[in-house]
């Protein structure tokens, strides 16, 4: 069945604004979980990354998606699209010397900080919506979106823009959690924790990733491969809980009040541990694919 382009909704313009508003006043709050500003969980290898230095698996998730990007030699136009802070295009501009690498975000505080944080490297945050770029087509040889994509329920229309920002050959690589079967079929307690996230994190909604799949055959893209990493990205999942306790501590001890959107961070992280445990209808995965 072909996968029809999802317009939008008077839901999804009023989500869109609440995701800008909690990163307007929550992306600070990320400097506790990642001194980096890593706005993402980890990836865990045994004997290479320590499971109790979150930072390390954290980058470890930039080097993964970045190294699936095939970058060469040769000057690379790189765009993250739904970049943060920027620390994946902190790390790819550290790691490839080669890269040019352009980010956007809806936020204001993400595009200021965002590029005081680029200050001498080859790299800048504009303000931008993923979903509708001012960018010309066929700009980029690469794209990457960790953990963004979701924030609009995994629209069909990230991927056709995302598609079209890429040069033929250019490469796209995704990481997030998708959902392993129709929201419809979840069992009670998968749906409460699926519920629950979406509100706290501002997910319109989670697709499954078989939809990205055919809603990325469909565009023009190859080379398409589907990779579970939930297990990898687990040990720097359990690190929620302590860093939920950790921060709230940090705010009593310096006699401050948690804001509205804050609370609702530490709230989404939470049912973000308690969606992993539901093995079977919740999965963390890597995306990769070309360009034809």
């Amino acid at each position: 069945m072909k996968t029809q382009t999802i317009p939008y909704t008077n839901y999804a313009e009023q989500n869109r604004i609440e995701m800008v508003d909690f990163y307007n006043e929550a992306t600070e709050d990320y400097e506790f979980w990642s001194s980096d500003y890593n706005m993402h969980f980890g990836y865990f290898i045994p004997f290479k990354t320590n499971p109790f230095k979150r930072d390390s698996m954290l980058n470890e998730m930039n080097n993964q998606v970045t190294k699936r990007l095939n970058i060469g030699k040769t000057k690379n136009r790189l765009i993250d699209l739904g970049c943060g802070m920027g620390a994946t295009m902190r790390y790819a501009l550290k790691h490839y010397k080669n890269i040019i690498a352009y980010g956007v975000t809806l936020s204001d505080f993400q595009v200021k900080k965002g590029n005081e944080l680029l200050k001498g490297k080859n790299g800048i945050i504009l303000k931008e919506n993923y979903n509708n770029t001012s960018f010309q087509s066929n700009s980029f040889d690469a794209a990457v979106a960790i953990e963004s994509f979701c924030h609009s329920g995994h629209n069909y229309n990230s991927l056709k823009e995302m598609h079209r920002l890429l040069k033929s050959g250019g490469r796209f690589v995704m990481a997030d959690a998708f959902l392993k079967k129709d929201r419809s079929q979840l069992c009670k307690g998968g749906k409460f924790a699926y519920n629950k996230l979406c509100n706290h994190w501002s997910l319109e909604k989670l697709e499954t990733h078989h939809f990205i799949k055919q809603g990325l055959e469909n565009i023009g893209f190859t080379d398409i491969k589907i990779e579970d990493v939930s297990f990898k990205v687990a040990p720097s999942v359990l690190h929620v809980p302590f860093a939920i306790a950790g921060f709230i501590l940090k705010k009593v001890f310096r006699f401050k009040s948690l804001k509205r959107e804050s609370l609702h961070n530490l709230k989404g992280s939470f049912y973000a541990l308690l969606s992993g445990f539901h093995l079977k209808s919740f999965g963390y995965y890597i995306i990769s694919a070309t360009k034809r």
